[in-house]
């Protein structure tokens, strides 16, 4: 998905002594971020390739441009330690002004080191390519390469290589979207070291591999938190939707930001649910910024390209987002409920979802509830009992679509679709009986000891196995938080101590469980 170019003026004689316009270039001197040159053996560094196009090509140009931006940033108070950001990446007359609130917050703070994470728009892998040359070059200069970095991050995992792949040039253009954020960088930061990184293919297992390998890496350079390191994500957001259709499908995606629901956030961007083409970079950058110590996370800024462009037909969207160790006491966990009428309204809906679904093989299609709860976008499992027994329970982890329908789609597929139950007949109708349970986002759990029996439920995670439990199933079968575990990691369809495996993500999360018989053998 390109983003949209503004061609800026630019002389080329002028400029073609400082940069070339694509693949890579090989010089014997080197540019220290200000400009100054330095003696330097043969270096593969990555020339500019959209300066003129996103950015302007003039140092000048460029400086006062990110200046004007800065200028109108108008912050949040911030306290705690910044470990990881998110910025956009179109061109900077549409992003620019949302860019500026993630660099402004930099501002004054220093970092020996900058990783900068960004998506593969014109060329496809199946890795993640840490780029194995010697640095990047922009208008501003040349940021010189942590190559011992480098070169150990690409041994921390086999889906992590040195490569030029997503780096160089293709005949469909130049990647722009790490590009981007180096002269942002440069302005802000100073000096530095950088390690440039793209990734090649977006599914949870590479955002995972990445992010663990960064937070190990960094803390054994010795860096207490990732105190020296900066970790950058760059993602824009939802594509070419209506104004208020991208403000609606990136509010879901900030929200589970905002609640550190990376697992929801991958598998969301993964379904195309939600949207963010760096969707894998910022779930990379969350997965390694909370193991480096970062408990916060906020939006600085939130727009789109109908606010720049005045266009709201067919926007972009764009997010400002950090993630901070914000050295406060953790914050109690969001409970939500719902009155009697509520309830009572999403039972019906279950109900009536199974029976058109039963005897006239029809969805049952609700109106929209006046309620604005039911209308939340929520994950939501149902239950079915006969005479006591389980018959079904199928559910949705992630928030995907109003709570109303989520109530009517798992209940179909308890009915219908759970493979340990043949499919409910017209006969039996007569005799369900209906449980909801409404789930908060997931949080991943850094210590066994915040698993509360009765209160949290688990999804455990380990490769392509998944297995979650409800938090009303320990309490029935009366098992301790151990035995909790191992149950989930059994319906993962893992050893019993797959908990313990460093391999394994155990994430909790709270239920509002409501129904008409509350007495299931298990879930």
């Amino acid at each position: 998905m390109m983003a949209k170019r503004r061609v800026f003026h630019m002389n080329w004689k002028k400029q073609l002594g400082r940069f070339c316009m694509a693949g890579l270039i090989v010089i014997s001197t080197a540019c220290t971020p200000d400009g100054r040159a330095t003696n330097a053996a043969e270096l593969k560094v990555r020339p500019a390739g959209v300066a003129g196009a996103f950015y302007p090509a003039d140092p000048v140009e460029l400086t006062s441009m990110m200046d004007s931006m800065l200028a109108k940033v108008a912050l949040p108070t911030i306290t705690g330690q910044i470990l990881a950001v998110v910025a956009p990446h179109a061109g900077y007359p549409y992003s620019g002004p949302v860019a500026a609130y993630t660099y402004s917050a930099l501002k004054g703070h220093k970092y020996s080191r900058v990783i900068v994470i960004a998506p593969s728009h014109y060329e496809a892998f199946g890795f993640t390519s840490v780029f194995d040359g010697d640095g990047y070059v922009t208008p501003l200069g040349t940021l010189r390469e942590d190559k011992e970095f480098a070169v150990k991050l690409a041994k921390m995992d086999s889906s992590i290589r040195l490569s030029e792949r997503g780096h160089t040039a293709t005949s469909a253009g130049a990647e722009h979207a790490l590009e981007v954020q180096l002269p942002w960088l440069q302005h802000v930061l100073g000096d530095f070291t950088l390690v440039p990184i793209i990734m090649g293919e977006q599914s949870y297992e590479n955002s995972r591999a990445l992010g663990v390998s960064l937070a190990r890496l960094i803390q054994r350079d010795g860096e207490s938190g990732g105190a020296g390191t900066l970790i950058v994500a760059s993602s824009d957001m939802s594509h070419y939707h209506t104004y208020n259709e991208a403000l609606r499908i990136d509010h879901k995606t900030l929200d589970a930001l905002q609640s550190w629901d990376y697992f929801s956030m991958s598998r969301n961007f993964e379904t195309r649910v939600w949207e963010a083409c760096g969707g894998a970079p910022i779930v990379a950058a969350m997965i390694a910024a909370e193991r480096m110590g970062a408990n916060q996370a906020r939006v600085l800024k939130y727009a789109n390209s109908g606010d720049t462009s005045g266009d709201k037909s067919r926007v972009v969207g764009y997010g400002a987002d950090i993630f901070i160790n914000a050295q406060t006491s953790k914050a109690a966990e969001t409970r939500f409920s719902f009155n009697d009428h509520e309830k009572d309204e999403l039972i019906a809906v279950a109900r009536k979802s199974v029976e058109r679904a039963v005897q006239e093989r029809k969805a049952y299609e609700p109106d929209a509830p006046a309620e604005e709860r039911l209308n939340e976008e929520r994950g939501a499992f149902v239950t079915l009992t006969e005479s006591g027994a389980l018959r079904g329970c199928v559910g949705f982890t992630s928030a995907m679509e109003p709570l109303y329908l989520t109530v009517r789609d798992t209940a179909v597929y308890a009915a219908l679709h759970d493979p340990r139950f043949h499919p409910v007949t017209a006969s039996e109708l007569a005799l369900l009986k209906y449980e909801i349970s409404v789930l908060s986002p997931l949080r991943r759990v850094l210590d066994i000891h915040e698993i509360n029996v009765g209160e949290h439920g688990l999804l455990i995670r380990n490769g392509d196995h998944e297995g979650l439990l409800l938090p009303q199933v320990p309490l029935e079968q009366h098992w301790g938080r151990e035995e909790f575990l191992e149950q989930t990691c059994l319906k993962a369809g893992l050893p019993t101590g797959c908990w313990k495996d460093e391999d394994t993500d155990i994430f909790r999360f709270t239920a509002f469980v409501f129904g008409e018989d509350r007495h299931p053998a298990s879930h």
